[in-house]
């Protein structure tokens, strides 16, 4: 093979990828640009009331980003589940509420795993010199670099009640968030302008009075489950901050003022 015709593979292989690049581009522009079918808009509107209360430019964000995310994302049902387009539909529109207002997405994430029910997952524990092998029911799991994993009674129930302070789904992004900084520990990748030292200061401060709260067996506005660890409080500040936002400004201002500027939402103020 002469270097000429080697030359000319080379470039028409650049010229290959320069345009699959351009397409790829080309395409997330008008997925993000699109709007949901009038009877999508209806079942992400009984599926997650929530979305009923954004503000009218940001629900058009968000049916972009649904429909960006419906075409990158493949859900798979497991233990005999069959997926449909209500589960597509609520999954997506509350995986997005998180970055509907962000410049961030969800890049490395290609699967979406659904369980009927809580499913069982096996977690080692260390005492010494020993390994003990636990199981456990699970009601979502998120691994770095997908996938997210859910239960789809309780994915359903979170999205159905916008109030209770519960919602799998949200938990469950709010770590694929968190971990598009290369680690998932509660400092997730801040916006432009938005302080380090600010957000340290404010999620430390809550975590610590969450953390002595759970041990004095006092009432948390923030799920117990998030004084485990900082990435747990993370997830479930987010999901506090969307469920409770009123609560949440009132009793823990300076939180919900860093994930206001985090995620570009104020829900406090939605009708």
């Amino acid at each position: 093979m002469t270097p000429w015709i080697i030359l000319g593979i080379a470039l028409l292989g650049a010229a290959f990828a320069l345009y699959r690049g351009y397409a790829k581009r080309r395409r997330r522009r008008a997925l993000l640009a699109s709007a949901l079918t009038a009877e999508q808009r209806a079942t992400v509107e009984k599926l997650v009331p929530l979305v009923r209360r954004l503000p009218e430019p940001t629900r058009a964000a968000l049916e972009g980003k649904i429909n960006l995310f419906l075409d990158q994302i493949t859900f798979r049902g497991q233990n005999g589940l069959e997926v449909n387009d209500d589960m597509r539909l609520s999954i997506a529109a509350q995986a997005c509420l998180l970055i509907v207002n962000s410049p961030v997405w969800y890049d490395t994430l290609r699967n979406v795993l659904i369980y009927p029910s809580a499913f069982l997952t096996n977690r080692d524990t260390h005492d010494g010199q020993f390994v003990h092998e636990n199981t456990h029911a699970t009601l979502g799991e998120s691994w770095a670099r997908g996938p997210v994993i859910l239960a789809w009674d309780h994915a359903l129930q979170g999205g159905l009640d916008a109030e209770d302070g519960h919602n799998v789904v949200i938990h469950e992004f709010a770590h694929q968030l968190d971990g598009l900084s290369g680690h998932t520990n509660g400092i997730p990748l801040l916006r432009k302008g938005q302080a380090y030292a600010g957000w340290e200061k404010a999620m430390l401060d809550a975590f610590q009075d969450q953390v002595r709260r759970v041990e004095n067996g006092q009432s948390t506005l923030i799920d117990p489950y998030g004084a485990t660890s900082h990435q747990e409080f993370f997830a479930e500040a987010i999901v506090t901050f969307f469920e409770r936002p009123l609560a949440m400004r009132d009793q823990m201002p300076a939180l919900y003022e860093q994930l206001a500027r985090l995620l570009a939402l104020d829900p406090a103020q939605w009708d």
